[in-house]
């Protein structure tokens, strides 16, 4: 071999060596761990920024203050006092529910201010205007009777506050033109009305009628609507005469009676006089087919008459027996608002020792009842929108049916509430107080005829 060839092999094989070193170099290199395709690392997931909620404006809490005057000396104390009990339960009730909650968030919650009326007209006036003026009072509740009411209205509609009216019967306080001024109670036209109601209701062939009354304002007031109301009903009014309250003796009327024959006897007048002239008719046996009679009946000494007390009715605003109830509302088709008369009956109960709630203490608890419900459909304290919800108002209560009369003639009259008849029953060998009319709230089937 030429040593050019020799020379050409040994420049081949070094050139040979120097790849291979530079191959092996690379090779020795720790192969790198495959990465995978980059991916960015997951983020903790970042709660989604939590929207502030919505919260609910708080509660703005407005005291409404309601003015009345309360009779806590004189001859109206006892009546009245209990009327005023019977507000302050609502009031308590409502307060301790949290108060009437308005679509604004607004919670209203109630004060009382009130005074001593002495049992005075006078006072009232006095009173309502200082209610009016120094305490700013944005609603108004009348004091116990139909006298002191009367005073308290011209107060109430010139300055505007709504009053409603609890324990003041007399209609001539809604014929005034007033246009602030709402009723609670049967007005005194109305008192012997239901039982007229009940008579057709049970004997369309009934007829005749004698009215026998106490002369007295009052009684003669109820006994003259009453007449009226029979008469335009059809009814023939055989006797309609009077007797002085400190009656004893009814003979000589009680004769006039049998011979009339009446199929129905109405009238009385207070308690000494109804009752006596209930226990001589039936002493005398006279025939007539349905009694009903003012004041006395409703009371429970009324019982002690025995069995003269049997079939006698007598009218009432409210007992705690009358089944005025959510069932009731809705078969009548009105619409049911407050407790029962179960509820408010055990709740009175409860704070008095088991004594059961009068007529005036119901009464007081449904005049803030009609407050509230007008308060509530106006959802507002507004005094005109509050006015156009009591205007309103159709609904039953424990204390039974309640609406006003809207007229310019007689603005504010009660027209839906009817006195509660009651009648003496025998239950074995005690006798019981049943409601007997309405229908919505009776507790018995009348007994009739009586004798």
């Amino acid at each position: 071999m030429s040593r050019k060839w020799i020379l050409a092999l040994v420049l081949i094989l070094a050139l040979s060596l120097t790849l291979a070193a530079c191959g092996g170099q690379k090779a020795a290199e720790a192969p790198k761990a495959e990465q995978p395709a980059a991916t960015e690392a997951p983020k903790a997931e970042q709660p989604q920024a939590e929207q502030p909620k919505q919260e609910e404006p708080a509660a703005k809490e407005k005291t409404v203050v309601i003015g009345f005057t309360a009779s806590q000396t004189g001859k109206y104390n006892v009546s009245s006092t209990r009327q005023t009990t019977g507000l302050q339960m609502w009031m308590d009730d409502v307060n301790n529910a949290g108060g009437i909650k308005l679509s604004d968030g607004t919670v209203i919650k109630f004060k009382a201010v009130s005074y001593d009326d002495e049992s005075n007209k006078d006072r009232v006036q006095e009173l309502y205007t200082k209610l009016a003026t120094d305490d700013k009072a944005d609603f108004l509740i009348s004091p116990y009777s139909s006298g002191l009411t009367a005073a308290a209205a011209v107060i109430a509609e010139q300055y505007g506050i709504p009053m409603i009216t609890t324990g003041a019967a007399s209609d001539a306080t809604y014929k005034q033109g007033y246009t602030v001024v709402y009723q609670a109670y049967t007005p005194a036209s109305r008192y012997l009305t239901g039982a007229i109601d009940l008579l057709m209701d049970l004997d369309p062939n009934a007829k005749k009628v004698a009215f026998v009354y106490e002369n007295s304002k009052f009684a003669t007031g109820v006994n003259e609507a009453a007449k009226a109301y029979a008469e335009k009903n059809g009814f023939d009014v055989v006797l309609f005469e009077g007797y002085d309250p400190d009656t004893k003796d009814f003979n000589a009327i009680i004769n006039k009676i049998e011979a009339a024959a009446p199929d129905a006897i109405l009238g009385g007048g207070h308690f000494q006089d109804g009752s006596t002239f209930a226990r001589q008719l039936y002493e005398k046996g006279t025939k007539v087919k349905f009694i009903s009679l003012l004041v006395a009946p409703p009371e429970p000494t009324f019982a002690e008459l025995g069995d003269a007390a049997v079939g006698v009715t007598g009218p009432s605003q409210w007992e705690p027996a009358a089944k005025y109830t959510p069932e009731s509302a809705k078969a009548a088709g009105i619409e049911w608002f407050g407790p029962t008369g179960e509820e408010f009956t055990k709740a009175y109960q409860a704070a008095h020792d088991g004594e059961n709630p009068s007529y005036h203490v119901a009464g007081g608890y449904a005049a803030g009842l009609i407050l509230q419900k007008a308060i509530q459909d106006a959802d507002s304290v507004d005094r005109a929108a509050v006015l156009k919800a009591m205007d309103a108002i159709d609904m039953m209560i424990f204390f039974g049916h309640i609406k006003f009369d809207t007229s310019p003639e007689a603005h504010g009259l009660q027209i839906g509430h009817d006195m509660i008849l009651i009648q003496w029953q025998k239950d074995g060998d005690k006798l019981v107080k049943q409601v007997v009319w309405p229908k919505a709230g009776a507790t018995a089937d009348p007994i009739y005829p009586i004798r």
